[in-house]
């Protein structure tokens, strides 16, 4: 591929590797805080749950804005937010300035700068015959941040504390304003088919994917990969000091998580080219809810923890380019971050109640024990939707 296609995605791979790598530290906070601030971990769940409900709801807007007006502004006006976001709760460490900070502004932020818009810009940049892989290579560098990033704030929260690191964190955001300029600063401009619908026609484009019985199965089916990811995400480390293991190691699964979704993500990107990506996704979610069923019956170990991290690093982000691919694949490429972002919102549905009923089970039971079923349960759901998508009648324009 030319220079500047690899430009594209290694901008994307930073925008999505500093946004969600970002997010995989807020478990790490959970109990930091508490012991700090004398913060509810209820506070910084929900907080952390509402933020997923703020980030689904945005990003079919962010990803149209990214559509008509180029994804790069999107993302640099989005790095900010999250610089505000983070910022917020370090200066002023109180419940309502957690959930405006936490809550809603990281929320818009990273519809901005994570998965939606940007890799939008790759798979309009990238010839069709790649398009997944590519778009499976930006999710995997992505996964840069989080191997990098939860290791580095559990150490900062061990020297400076966790407000401190809140505030460090911030500042690291604002890397991503320059970055914009790279991937995509203009209006898109493609050789062929229809001009983005933009946002004013947004509701109605929704209206009309929906209608299609592919993309309504492919949207239902992401709700458990929100459900699942942000569930481990917020409550995977608590879950592991509360088994007896010791503080580092919460830190040392979501690093793991992160290095084995680097192979992982570009397979499953690679995947999208080989068989259908409805199939491929089907799987991805059988084998994370095998996954959790096994950690949930298994004694409590930290070789086990390890092994189940790395099982579902290897399938974390694989979903985002498996779904990029098949709506690529019936509506083509011109409203591609408007149409991810609707499918997106369920996703994120999934994972406000996914972190908000963990944080509620926590508080009320004191562990994690009655939702590990739950998770079985609505990824075996998820592969059973996917895996009943009839493909495309023909290809998109």
């Amino acid at each position: 591929m030319p220079a500047a296609l690899w430009i594209i995605v290694a901008a994307a791979a930073a925008s999505i590797s500093l946004a969600l790598g970002m997010r995989q530290t807020f478990g790490l906070f959970l109990l930091p805080l508490a012991a700090e601030q004398g913060l509810s971990p209820s506070v910084l769940g929900t907080a952390v749950a509402f933020q997923n409900l703020v980030w689904g709801l945005a990003q079919p807007v962010t990803g149209a804005l990214g559509d008509r007006h180029g994804a790069g502004r999107v993302m640099a006006g989005g790095a900010v937010l999250m610089a505000l976001g983070l910022g917020l709760p370090a200066l002023f460490p109180n419940p309502p300035m957690v959930f405006l900070g936490i809550g809603i502004l990281v929320g818009i932020g990273v519809s901005c700068t994570g998965t939606g818009a940007v890799l939008a810009a790759v798979g309009r940049a990238v010839a069709p015959d790649r398009r997944g892989e590519m778009i499976g290579l930006a999710s995997a560098g992505g996964s840069l941040g989080q191997a990098a990033l939860v290791p580095l704030a559990q150490s900062l929260i061990g020297q400076f504390g966790a407000v401190a690191t809140l505030g460090l964190l911030a500042v690291t955001m604002l890397v991503l304003v320059p970055v914009g300029r790279s991937i995509e600063w203009s209006a898109p401009r493609l050789l062929a088919g229809p001009r983005p619908t933009g946002l004013s026609g947004l509701p109605a484009l929704a209206r009309q994917a929906l209608r299609d019985r592919g993309f309504a199965l492919l949207t239902a089916g992401f709700f458990a990969c929100g459900f699942q990811l942000a569930f481990i995400i917020m409550h995977l480390p608590s879950h592991l000091t509360l088994c007896g293991m010791p503080a580092g190691m919460g830190a040392m699964a979501l690093m793991t998580i992160g290095l084995f979704n680097i192979p992982g993500s570009w397979l499953c990107g690679k995947m999208s080219g080989l068989i259908r990506p409805e199939l491929a996704l089907g799987w991805i979610y059988l084998l994370r809810s095998i996954a959790i069923a096994c950690f949930a019956l298994a004694t409590p170990s930290e070789t086990g923890a390890l092994v189940f991290a790395a099982v579902m690093g290897f399938v974390w982000l694989g979903s985002i380019p498996l779904t990029s691919a098949a709506i690529a694949r019936r509506f083509g490429v011109a409203d591609l971050g408007a149409l991810y972002g609707v499918c997106f919102l369920s996703h994120q549905l999934g994972g406000f109640l996914g972190a908000a009923a963990g944080a509620l089970l926590l508080q009320y039971a004191g562990n994690y024990d009655a939702f590990w079923p739950v998770m079985v349960a609505v990824g075996i759901a998820a592969t059973a939707m996917n895996w009943t998508i009839r493909p495309p009648r023909a290809a998109p324009a």
